[in-house]
């Protein structure tokens, strides 16, 4: 990426920086908090058609004049060939399935390259049984896009479990 000599680090950005620390090792507690969910093509786990969701749910949030609080969107994997994802909203969006989460979620960061899900994936696990949780669901948190990541130099990934 090549900035003009006016343009800073943060002017380039789209994402927000991400402070772990209220998410790390945490457990937070929903009523009633608001998504909007799609789904994203998978091929063995990895997206197919990621970004051109993203676009198409930040549209819909962007023309009905809404927020996603946080710049929250969860993936959870159904299976090797699908993985909803959940964005959050601050009020429901017409011509979008509208979803509500409910409960205790513990959630952990983890810091890395992409690849590194798999075994974050089988940390987390121990992680949820080490704390005498049940997961009921699983969900990932890709704090930033790629290229955000690269500018602030950390990739945080927080994975959550309803628990």
């Amino acid at each position: 990426m090549t900035m003009k000599p006016s343009e800073s680090k943060q002017d380039s950005t789209c994402c927000p920086k991400f402070d772990p620390a209220p998410w790390d090792d945490k457990v937070v507690e929903w009523d009633a908090k608001k998504f909007i969910q799609d789904h994203v093509v998978t091929f063995f786990f990895m997206p197919v058609n990621f970004g051109k969701v993203m676009k198409r749910l930040d549209e819909k949030v962007t023309h009905a004049g809404a927020l996603t609080p946080g710049n929250m969107c969860l993936s959870e994997h159904t299976s090797r060939w699908n993985m909803n994802v959940y964005m959050a909203v601050d009020k429901e969006i017409a011509g979008t399935k509208n979803v509500q989460m409910s409960g205790k979620f513990y959630c952990k960061v983890y810091e890395g390259p992409f690849k590194d899900t798999g075994k974050w994936s089988v940390d987390f696990e121990s992680a949820v049984k080490a704390k005498g949780y049940a997961m009921k669901r699983m969900f990932m948190w890709y704090t930033t896009c790629p290229k955000c990541a690269k500018i602030y130099g950390k990739n945080y990934v927080v994975i959550m479990a309803q628990v």
